[in-house]
Protein backbone atom coordinates (compact mmCIF):
# COMPACT_ATOMS: atom_id res chain seq x y z
CA UNK A 1 0.00 0.00 0.00
CA UNK A 2 1.33 3.42 -0.99
CA UNK A 3 2.31 5.79 1.81
CA UNK A 4 2.24 9.31 0.42
CA UNK A 5 3.11 12.34 2.53
CA UNK A 6 2.45 15.89 1.37
CA UNK A 7 5.51 17.91 2.40
CA UNK A 8 5.14 21.71 2.45
CA UNK A 9 8.45 23.58 2.49
CA UNK A 10 10.20 26.89 2.41
CA UNK A 11 13.72 26.51 1.06
CA UNK A 12 15.01 29.23 3.37
CA UNK A 13 13.72 27.65 6.59
CA UNK A 14 16.17 26.24 9.16
CA UNK A 15 13.47 23.92 10.47
CA UNK A 16 12.86 22.59 6.96
CA UNK A 17 16.61 22.06 6.62
CA UNK A 18 16.65 20.05 9.84
CA UNK A 19 13.61 17.99 8.96
CA UNK A 20 14.66 17.44 5.37
CA UNK A 21 17.94 15.80 6.38
CA UNK A 22 15.93 13.01 8.02
CA UNK A 23 13.52 12.22 5.21
CA UNK A 24 15.65 9.97 2.97
CA UNK A 25 16.25 7.53 5.86
CA UNK A 26 12.59 7.64 6.88
CA UNK A 27 11.56 6.90 3.30
CA UNK A 28 13.90 3.89 3.24
CA UNK A 29 12.62 2.54 6.56
CA UNK A 30 8.92 3.02 5.88
CA UNK A 31 8.52 3.00 2.10
CA UNK A 32 6.95 6.45 2.22
CA UNK A 33 6.96 8.88 -0.67
CA UNK A 34 7.34 12.56 0.22
CA UNK A 35 5.66 14.88 -2.29
CA UNK A 36 7.56 18.15 -1.99
CA UNK A 37 5.38 21.26 -2.21
CA UNK A 38 7.34 24.52 -2.04
CA UNK A 39 5.12 27.37 -0.85
CA UNK A 40 5.38 31.16 -0.82
CA UNK A 41 5.96 32.01 2.83
CA UNK A 42 4.86 35.64 2.58
CA UNK A 43 1.27 34.92 1.50
CA UNK A 44 1.08 31.98 3.91
CA UNK A 45 2.10 34.12 6.89
CA UNK A 46 -0.24 36.91 5.82
CA UNK A 47 -3.15 34.47 5.65
CA UNK A 48 -2.43 32.68 8.93
CA UNK A 49 -1.18 35.42 11.26
CA UNK A 50 2.53 34.66 11.12
CA UNK A 51 5.31 37.21 11.01
CA UNK A 52 8.55 37.13 9.02
CA UNK A 53 11.61 36.88 11.26
CA UNK A 54 12.68 40.57 11.11
CA UNK A 55 9.23 41.64 12.38
CA UNK A 56 9.15 39.31 15.38
CA UNK A 57 9.77 40.53 18.91
CA UNK A 58 13.46 40.41 19.96
CA UNK A 59 12.63 37.87 22.66
CA UNK A 60 11.26 35.48 20.04
CA UNK A 61 14.26 36.01 17.77
CA UNK A 62 16.65 35.39 20.65
CA UNK A 63 14.96 32.18 21.78
CA UNK A 64 14.83 30.94 18.19
CA UNK A 65 18.66 30.86 18.20
CA UNK A 66 18.63 28.85 21.43
CA UNK A 67 16.31 26.28 19.86
CA UNK A 68 18.31 26.12 16.63
CA UNK A 69 21.51 25.43 18.58
CA UNK A 70 19.73 22.85 20.73
CA UNK A 71 18.35 20.90 17.76
CA UNK A 72 21.63 21.22 15.82
CA UNK A 73 23.41 19.52 18.71
CA UNK A 74 20.69 16.91 19.23
CA UNK A 75 20.87 15.73 15.63
CA UNK A 76 24.59 16.42 15.11
CA UNK A 77 24.07 18.70 12.13
CA UNK A 78 26.76 20.74 10.35
CA UNK A 79 24.69 23.89 10.60
CA UNK A 80 25.45 27.60 10.94
CA UNK A 81 22.49 29.01 12.89
CA UNK A 82 23.27 32.59 11.74
CA UNK A 83 24.21 32.11 8.09
CA UNK A 84 25.56 34.86 5.87
CA UNK A 85 22.63 34.76 3.43
CA UNK A 86 19.52 34.80 5.57
CA UNK A 87 16.80 35.96 5.26
CA UNK A 88 16.93 35.12 1.57
CA UNK A 89 14.53 35.02 -1.36
CA UNK A 90 13.93 31.31 -1.97
CA UNK A 91 11.41 31.70 -4.79
CA UNK A 92 13.66 30.56 -7.65
CA UNK A 93 14.86 27.62 -5.58
CA UNK A 94 11.23 26.71 -4.97
CA UNK A 95 10.46 26.88 -8.68
CA UNK A 96 13.43 24.66 -9.53
CA UNK A 97 12.31 22.06 -6.97
CA UNK A 98 8.85 22.12 -8.54
CA UNK A 99 10.43 21.70 -11.97
CA UNK A 100 12.35 18.67 -10.68
CA UNK A 101 9.18 17.16 -9.24
CA UNK A 102 7.31 17.75 -12.49
CA UNK A 103 10.14 15.94 -14.31
CA UNK A 104 9.74 13.03 -11.86
CA UNK A 105 13.20 13.58 -10.42
CA UNK A 106 14.14 13.36 -6.73
CA UNK A 107 12.76 16.69 -5.54
CA UNK A 108 13.51 15.86 -1.89
CA UNK A 109 17.20 15.56 -2.74
CA UNK A 110 17.18 18.87 -4.60
CA UNK A 111 15.34 20.66 -1.80
CA UNK A 112 17.88 19.31 0.68
CA UNK A 113 20.72 20.51 -1.53
CA UNK A 114 19.32 24.04 -1.57
CA UNK A 115 18.66 24.05 2.17
CA UNK A 116 22.26 22.95 2.74
CA UNK A 117 23.44 25.89 0.62
CA UNK A 118 21.90 28.25 3.15
CA UNK A 119 22.50 26.45 6.43
CA UNK A 120 25.80 24.63 5.83
CA UNK A 121 27.71 26.26 2.99
CA UNK A 122 27.06 30.02 3.37
CA UNK A 123 25.74 30.29 -0.19
CA UNK A 124 23.13 32.67 -1.58
CA UNK A 125 20.17 30.77 -3.04
CA UNK A 126 18.81 34.02 -4.49
CA UNK A 127 21.71 33.78 -6.96
CA UNK A 128 20.79 31.77 -10.10
CA UNK A 129 24.40 30.64 -10.57
CA UNK A 130 24.43 29.21 -7.04
CA UNK A 131 21.20 27.32 -7.69
CA UNK A 132 22.42 25.86 -10.96
CA UNK A 133 25.79 24.83 -9.50
CA UNK A 134 24.16 23.22 -6.47
CA UNK A 135 21.76 21.30 -8.70
CA UNK A 136 24.62 20.11 -10.88
CA UNK A 137 26.63 19.02 -7.83
CA UNK A 138 23.62 17.04 -6.57
CA UNK A 139 23.36 15.14 -9.87
CA UNK A 140 20.70 17.21 -11.63
CA UNK A 141 20.85 19.20 -14.86
CA UNK A 142 20.87 22.66 -13.35
CA UNK A 143 20.51 24.51 -16.64
CA UNK A 144 17.50 22.42 -17.65
CA UNK A 145 15.82 22.93 -14.29
CA UNK A 146 16.48 26.68 -14.40
CA UNK A 147 14.87 26.86 -17.85
CA UNK A 148 11.87 24.80 -16.78
CA UNK A 149 11.47 26.88 -13.61
CA UNK A 150 10.45 29.87 -15.72
CA UNK A 151 7.41 28.13 -17.17
CA UNK A 152 3.82 29.13 -16.50
CA UNK A 153 3.13 25.55 -15.42
CA UNK A 154 5.69 25.77 -12.62
CA UNK A 155 4.36 29.14 -11.47
CA UNK A 156 0.82 27.77 -11.42
CA UNK A 157 1.92 24.88 -9.23
CA UNK A 158 3.80 27.23 -6.89
CA UNK A 159 0.68 29.34 -6.45
CA UNK A 160 -1.50 26.23 -6.13
CA UNK A 161 0.78 24.79 -3.44
CA UNK A 162 0.46 28.01 -1.45
CA UNK A 163 -3.33 28.18 -1.84
CA UNK A 164 -3.63 24.50 -0.91
CA UNK A 165 -1.47 25.01 2.17
CA UNK A 166 -3.64 27.90 3.33
CA UNK A 167 -6.79 25.84 2.68
CA UNK A 168 -5.32 22.98 4.76
CA UNK A 169 -4.51 25.38 7.62
CA UNK A 170 -0.75 25.10 7.22
CA UNK A 171 0.92 27.94 9.15
CA UNK A 172 4.59 26.94 9.30
CA UNK A 173 7.22 24.73 7.71
CA UNK A 174 8.12 21.99 7.40
CA UNK A 175 4.55 20.74 7.39
CA UNK A 176 3.58 17.18 6.63
CA UNK A 177 0.15 15.69 5.95
CA UNK A 178 -0.28 11.92 6.04
CA UNK A 179 -3.70 10.31 5.80
CA UNK A 180 -5.28 13.68 6.56
CA UNK A 181 -3.29 14.21 9.76
CA UNK A 182 -0.97 17.26 9.99
CA UNK A 183 2.50 17.27 11.52
CA UNK A 184 4.24 20.62 11.94
CA UNK A 185 7.97 21.04 12.38
CA UNK A 186 11.13 19.01 12.58
CA UNK A 187 10.21 18.07 16.16
CA UNK A 188 7.07 16.16 15.05
CA UNK A 189 8.88 13.95 12.55
CA UNK A 190 9.18 11.11 15.05
CA UNK A 191 5.37 11.06 15.37
CA UNK A 192 5.08 11.05 11.58
CA UNK A 193 7.49 8.13 11.30
CA UNK A 194 5.51 6.17 13.89
CA UNK A 195 2.37 6.67 11.81
CA UNK A 196 4.20 5.61 8.64
CA UNK A 197 5.52 2.47 10.35
CA UNK A 198 2.00 1.22 11.18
Amino acid sequence: MSKTVDYYVSLASPWTYMGGTRLPDIALRTGAEFVVKPIKAGPLFAATGGLPLPKRHPARRSYRLVELARWRGYWGLAMNIEPAFFPVDDSQAGRMVIAARQAEEDAVALSNAYLACVWEREQDIADPATLQAAADAAGFDGAALAAAAGSAEVEREYDANTAEAIEREVFGVPWFVYEGVPYWGQDRIEFLERALAN
